[in-house]
């Protein structure tokens, strides 16, 4: 190592910062030139023509940091993670032009998962003594893997709904895992972590804050994002099978899950409500908590704030009651996931009630 680890991962958040900040205007110029924008409609939050292409500027704000300052030897995995991002930022390139079909979406979701489970052999191992199950077999463990791949990676596409959500989710999720990586000497982790944070939060700039160059992420972000944040869950449960390790997590499954809670638990309540309607489960509607608290009159900034403040809580929650068991620190992950998703359903309730009477 040329240079002290927290001065590579400091020049990974820098050099991705950078990337962004100054790609993002020229993305924006050339989208609203080609007319690649994302248009107002009856399902969307926003009222004007916005350019959607962000992901290509987070997508390149990750990945060269992340090639410059990574050995990548030392990582047998890293050139097939390159190698699905890849895959991914295509697929929602092209989603954010043309609109894909989700049926080849999804196949586009499970080959570039499958080559970093099957031929980089990055997957889960061990459930950690869930239910007295440790070591489990090669093709469960594949499949489990490929399952929780989906659902993230999806959970993200889905919760892009609001300016500065999905973004503001992936900061969180990369400081919580990117500071444990760092803490354990994980250091190319650590920088992959920073290289992601940097792009999210200059991105998150221009999303919330912007106005002449104001930019959504398109599906090529959402996608990015989800497969990096599914990488940092796999290898963070990975590395917890070992007590051994300095800054041993206990329960790493439901301490992920609690991390990743806004992403997971938004898309396992909406397709459990598309499925008690008969609806489609690709079919988009408004019933992501974002939806229920921009109808209670909260401003996508403000819904945002406390989307990701009730992740802070949980995620901190979860890390300092880590010594609970898997089971029992889950159910009060799901416990708090539910009050919160309620309680907009509940606050809208009584004021509509409010106004009948009035």
């Amino acid at each position: 190592m040329l240079f002290d680890q927290r001065i590579v991962i400091l020049l990974s958040f820098i050099t991705a910062i950078i990337i962004v900040y100054t790609s993002i205007p020229t993305i924006v110029k050339v989208a609203n030139a080609k007319r690649l924008t994302d248009e107002p409609g009856k399902r969307k939050a926003h009222t004007t023509s916005v350019p959607t292409l962000g992901g290509i500027a987070i997508f390149t704000g990750i990945l060269i940091p992340f090639s410059l300052f990574t050995y990548f030897f030392r990582h047998f995995e890293f050139q097939y993670i390159i190698a699905a991002s890849l895959i991914l930022f295509f697929v929602g390139v092209k989603d954010d032009i043309l609109v894909t079909a989700p049926f080849k979406k999804m196949m586009g979701q499970i080959t570039a998962s499958l080559i970093i489970i099957v031929l980089g052999d990055f997957r889960f191992t061990s459930l950690h003594g869930f239910y007295g199950i440790y070591h489990i077999p090669y093709w469960a463990s594949v499949s489990l893997t490929l399952f929780v791949f989906l659902a993230i990676i999806n959970g993200f596409n889905l919760i892009d709904g609001i300016d500065g959500l999905a973004s503001g989710v992936g900061i969180v999720a990369s400081v919580f895992f990117g500071t444990w990586f760092f803490l354990t000497g994980t250091t190319a982790y650590a920088i992959l972590s920073a290289a992601v944070i940097g792009s999210l939060v200059t991105f998150f700039g221009f999303n919330v804050f912007g106005r002449k160059n104001k930019i959504f992420m398109g599906d090529t972000g959402s996608l990015i994002i989800g497969l990096f944040m599914a990488v940092f869950a796999v290898k963070f449960n990975e590395m917890n099978t070992d007590p051994n390790i300095p800054y041993f997590i206990h329960a790493a499954p439901a301490v992920s899950f609690g991390i990743l809670i806004v992403p997971l638990f938004d898309t396992l309540r909406v397709m459990i409500i598309r499925i008690i309607k008969r609806r489609s489960l690709f079919k988009p509607d408004k019933n992501h908590v974002h939806h229920k608290l921009l109808s209670m009159g909260f401003s996508h900034f403000h819904s945002t704030l406390l989307i990701l403040f009730v992740n802070i809580i949980i995620g901190l929650t979860v890390i300092f009651l880590n010594h609970w068991g898997i089971i029992d620190l889950g159910m009060l992950i799901f416990i708090m996931a539910i009050v919160f998703s309620i309680l907009p359903e509940i606050v809208f309730f009584i004021k509509h009630n409010r106004l009948l009477r009035q």
